[in-house]
């Protein structure tokens, strides 16, 4: 079966890791490129073991979702 050549359904970074960021530094501004850097890893580093088991249960289901309509692009269900 052929893959999508993008899908934000399948990709982890898109519907899990990004949203988390954005809303957690949302508003801030930062004095350089390295500051924002520092402040997106500390994020990342403090989000739960549980959230990350979660997300990749998630892509499995999102995955399965996708093998079911055939490669096909599919919204929420």
């Amino acid at each position: 079966m052929s893959h999508p050549p993008y899908s934000p359904d399948l990709a982890p970074n898109d519907f899990f890791l990004f949203p988390s960021v954005k809303n957690k530094l949302r508003r801030q501004q930062f004095s350089s490129p390295e500051e924002a850097i520092e402040a997106f890893k500390n994020h990342v580093l403090k989000i739960p073991r549980s959230e990350w088991n979660k997300c990749f249960e998630n892509w499995f289901k999102r995955m399965q979702n996708c093998i079911d309509h055939r490669g096909e692009y599919f919204e929420k269900q």
